[in-house]
């Protein structure tokens, strides 16, 4: 065939595998990831990047028929078990990532969650590279709290962080709060569903970053903290409401925040959301769990309760001083498209576009 496209056959396409991504220790630094996370969000502030997020979950009833997840009451965490597709398209690429999830694979030494990422050129859709998504998803979810830190407690100097979790994505969180904004973080206070779990993460970071880091056995600091992360997989509350002062609260994780705190930001604070319809329709979240128990959805109620989308937050002043905040993120897959196809750009010597170029050279110094 001559004259046209030619499609590749995937033996043609390069695979980029988690350990080839981790060899390149600089590719998701926090700091580049930040970065490129802030080209996403300008370009989706103009409209030039959207994207769309499905989920499958199986029924309750094949739970209890399948023999290894027959004790899933018993796990401390949610089961998760879905299959998430997130669809993505800006004015160079389209992505798609596949997330498959379920709490029950740590019995079998397997992670709980893994991602496949398929990287296409954007009009011709022929796929350009498949990449393990897994270190992908942790480092854009980490460049959440990076952007929040870096918005809403721009004038702190000492910063308390208290984190819930101890996994891949808490990891990414620190090492990025770490690189972004470490002159500006006094402590930051790890607790998780384990305490051993905590303390192996604060030991394995503690030479690494700048400020402290301390597990945290219990809720009783988290009243005198600035900024709560809940980046775990509990299947309830992870504090009370009683616990927590005027925190800036990013919620990362499911069913991880009190009723008693969401009323309280809706009532005389602010309620930020990376996408309020995702979020709602996704449906596994504190913040749209808080809607569908009452027998509505958060798509419908949203805007009259005045949630914003997490935009706002590029003008502070539009946030105010009401207090608390709590922001909800379900992912966007914008963010795993630029995080993506940098890694591809990377990996494979592509030069992108000067403002990229440029955004991304100003991160590694």
């Amino acid at each position: 065939m001559s004259g046209g496209i030619i499609s590749p056959s995937l033996s043609d396409i390069p695979c980029y595998s988690a350990a080839e991504i981790a060899r390149d220790r600089a590719l998701l630094d926090g700091k580049i990831v930040h970065a490129v996370a802030g080209k996403a969000w300008d370009d989706i502030a103009r409209g030039s990047a959207y994207g769309t997020k499905s989920v499958l979950s199986i029924t309750p009833e094949e739970i209890d028929r399948h023999p290894l997840i027959k004790d899933a009451g018993l796990l401390e965490e949610r089961l998760g078990w879905k299959l998430s597709c997130l669809s993505s398209v800006n004015c160079r690429y389209g992505a798609v990532k596949i997330v498959g999830a379920n709490a029950l694979n740590r019995q079998l030494g397997l992670p709980r969650s893994r991602s496949t990422i398929v990287l296409m050129d954007k009009f011709t859709l022929l796929p350009l590279c498949l990449l393990d998504g897994t270190d992908i998803s942790a480092a854009r979810t980490a460049s959440y709290a990076t952007l929040v830190l870096e918005r809403l407690l721009a004038p702190r100097r000492d910063v308390s962080v208290f984190l819930f979790g101890a996994g891949p994505i808490a990891e990414k969180i620190i090492l990025a709060l770490d690189r972004c904004h470490g002159e500006r973080v006094r402590e930051v206070l790890i607790r998780s569903r384990t305490v051993d779990s905590a303390i192996r993460l604060a030991r394995s970071l503690g030479e690494t970053v700048t400020f402290d880091i301390m597990p945290a056995r219990d809720n009783r600091d988290l009243g005198r903290c600035d900024f709560v992360i809940t980046a775990s997989n509990a299947k309830a509350p992870v504090f009370e409401a009683s616990e927590i002062g005027d925190a800036t609260v990013l919620h990362l994780g499911g069913d991880e925040t009190p009723p008693a705190h969401l009323e309280r930001a809706l009532r005389c604070g602010r309620v930020l959301c990376d996408d309020v319809a995702m979020v709602s329709r996704c449906g596994s979240q504190s913040l749209a769990l808080h809607f569908s128990r009452k027998g509505t959805t958060l798509e419908q109620l949203g805007s009259v309760l005045g949630i914003r989308p997490i935009t706002a937050i590029m003008d502070p002043s539009e946030i105010g001083q009401e207090k608390p905040v709590h922001i909800t993120c379900v992912g966007l897959p914008m963010l795993d498209l630029y995080v993506a196809a940098h890694v591809y750009e990377t990996l494979s010597g592509i030069t992108n576009d000067s403002a990229g170029e440029a955004t991304v050279a100003e991160a590694t110094h």
